[in-house]
């Protein structure tokens, strides 16, 4: 077997600082976030190494690229590893400072002390949709905000007319390019015939739009192929968190929110549509709430059984069926933990 030596990348819009332990001695270098940038640090990997594994932070947008391009070589092994947990590991190792080259040799250090889990770069549609999806909600939110102020404008006589024309003008458009992104989504999903299959299976589930299924799926591409239904219920961060010590200290079980933002974010809508219109769901909710738990407490437990159900779904390529996942109206046997508190 080849022994790996190790490295660990900082990542920014700018620039890349990266620390490669080889033969017990720590090298760094900075290379321009660039896709000739990306080759320069590959070379520098190269120079020392032709079996290195990499491991950076999952960095949004601005790490992409650069994993892909260090996935495509051979002998070169990427992890993205969560940034909560990394931060945690740093804390461990007493790590006060924070600059660059500190964060690089913290990853560095991360990928050689904790296990080593080897990137699965999502395939082109997958890339192309998620980054439709969060677009899309990105214009959504300044559209909600161009109605707030075209109504604060439209509230006294005070505002000239053309303030408001402006402004609705500027809201125009953002709808309009709501409405284009999300045709160019459908495209890519009828592009793909995975993709395809699970968005119609998407609309089957009640309080599920097309808006929702494009979100909700632009967010579960990323999700690697081989998780399971728990490992999805921590992707988004819907885990339960304890936090228990001796008799005397025990507090609100929470959701550990170290997942992905986007699809709790997904998942919320749906969850208060189907709470409000699908039976199974309301009376779960309900049941939860007359058990003293408060609406964010419950709705939470939604969102969770929604993810539950939507992994069953893609794994049996089956319509939704709510009585799958409620034995009875008010059946909890699934939620086997405290009900979490956000």
């Amino acid at each position: 077997m080849d022994k790996f030596e190790i490295a660990g990348v900082e990542v920014s819009a700018k620039v890349l600082v990266v620390a490669l332990k080889s033969n017990g001695q720590m090298r760094s270098s900075e290379f321009d976030n660039t896709a000739a940038g990306h080759k320069q640090l590959i070379h520098f990997l190269r120079r020392y190494s032709q079996t290195v594994r990499v491991c950076m932070e999952s960095t949004g947008l601005y790490g992409l690229d650069l994993a892909l391009a260090l996935d495509t070589e051979k002998g070169l092994e990427v992890m993205v590893a969560n940034p909560r947990s990394v931060r945690h590991f740093g804390e461990a190792m007493m790590k006060r400072s924070k600059t660059d080259p500190i964060d690089a040799k913290l990853l560095a250090e991360y990928a050689e002390r904790m296990p080593f889990r080897a990137w699965q770069p999502p395939s082109k549609q997958a890339r192309q949709l998620c980054a439709m999806a969060r677009a899309i909600h990105q214009l959504t939110e300044m559209s909600t905000m161009q109605k707030n102020r075209l109504h604060a404008a439209g509230s006294t006589e005070t505002t000239p007319k053309i303030v408001r024309t402006e402004l609705q003008r500027s809201l125009n458009n953002q709808q309009r390019s709501i409405q284009r992104l999300l045709k160019e989504a459908g495209r890519v999903v009828q592009s793909d015939s995975v993709l395809q299959k699970r968005f119609q299976l998407l609309l089957g589930i009640p309080g599920i739009g097309e808006l929702s299924a494009v979100q909700l799926l632009g967010e579960l591409v990323l999700v690697s192929p081989d998780c399971d239904v728990r490992q999805w219920v921590a992707y988004a961060g819907l885990d339960p968190r304890q936090y228990k010590s001796g008799t005397s200290v025990e507090r609100k079980v929470r959701i550990s929110k170290a997942g992905n933002k986007h699809l709790r974010r997904a998942l919320y809508m749906p969850a208060l549509v189907a709470v409000r219109h699908q039976p199974h769901f309301r009376a779960f909710y309900q049941h939860l709430r007359s058990r003293g738990k408060l609406k964010k407490v419950a709705l939470v437990a939604v969102m969770r059984k929604l993810l539950h159900g939507i992994y069953g779904i893609f794994k049996s390529h089956q319509p939704f069926d709510a009585a799958k996942l409620f034995a009875s109206p008010i059946d909890v046997t699934d939620f086997r933990e405290k009900p979490l508190a956000i």
